[in-house]
């Protein structure tokens, strides 16, 4: 029994769109870097929205880095230790003149580790540094040698890892550099397009598709004409 004209273009149209390059769900895209967060006053942690050389904290506050493979800043792991200044910081006394800075540093796991790598042990030290001290100079003062990128990422917390900065994981692209570690996954504006090419199919690919669906259309009307 032969198969309508009309069933038989539709079939077609779904072939044509299925095998369209990029037509399907996205595969996840997730970036290696080291995020930077401010303990939020109790027991918990919060996204920095700004750069480690811009933040300036006051004496007494809690800083964390964790390496790790995220997505963007909604997924990216935190430290996992406890926002604790009194712990960190109990055998440094204070001293005028010098404010304290708790630092927590999570070098991460295995499995975010860059190929033949293995992440330091996760450590804590309190930072003696003058008053108008960024958290930059105050995880400087403690945990050297630190690497930066030309667009002045953090890469690289007491020489981990030796290599890479922001790298992408998962996908053929390497992330463009962005100017601090809170913004370098962001889907928004890890290449400065403000999302235009967060892991769906490009301009192009969707012109092609929606050409195929107007022709696909345009074959179904001619043929319901010449029943």
């Amino acid at each position: 029994m032969r198969r309508p004209l009309g069933t038989a273009a539709l079939l077609l149209l779904v072939a044509a769109v299925l095998a369209v390059p990029g037509a399907g769900t996205a595969q996840a895209t997730g970036y290696r870097y080291w995020s930077f967060w401010e303990g939020d006053g109790g027991t918990g942690w919060t996204y920095a929205t700004q750069g480690p050389s811009a933040v300036r904290p006051d004496d007494g506050t809690v800083q964390g880095f964790r390496f790790s493979v995220s997505e963007d800043s909604q997924d990216a792991a935190r430290p996992r230790r406890a926002p604790d200044f009194g712990a960190v910081c109990a055998g440094t006394p204070a001293e005028d003149g010098r404010k304290r800075i708790a630092l927590v540093i999570d070098p991460g796991t295995a499995a975010d580790a860059p190929d033949g790598e293995e992440p330091p042990a996760a450590r804590t030290a309190c930072a003696r540094v003058a008053p108008d001290a960024s958290t930059a100079e105050a995880l400087a003062s403690v945990a050297k040698p630190l690497r930066y990128d030309s667009a002045a990422m953090l890469c690289a917390i007491a020489g981990y890892p030796r290599t890479g900065c922001g790298e992408q994981t998962g996908g053929e692209a390497e992330a463009p550099a962005s100017g601090t570690p809170s913004t370098a996954p962001s889907a928004d504006d890890a290449d400065g397009t403000d999302g235009a090419d967060g892991g769906g199919p490009s301009v192009g690919v969707a012109a092609g598709a929606g050409a195929v669906l107007v022709l696909g259309a345009a074959a179904v009307l001619r043929a319901r004409r010449r029943r």
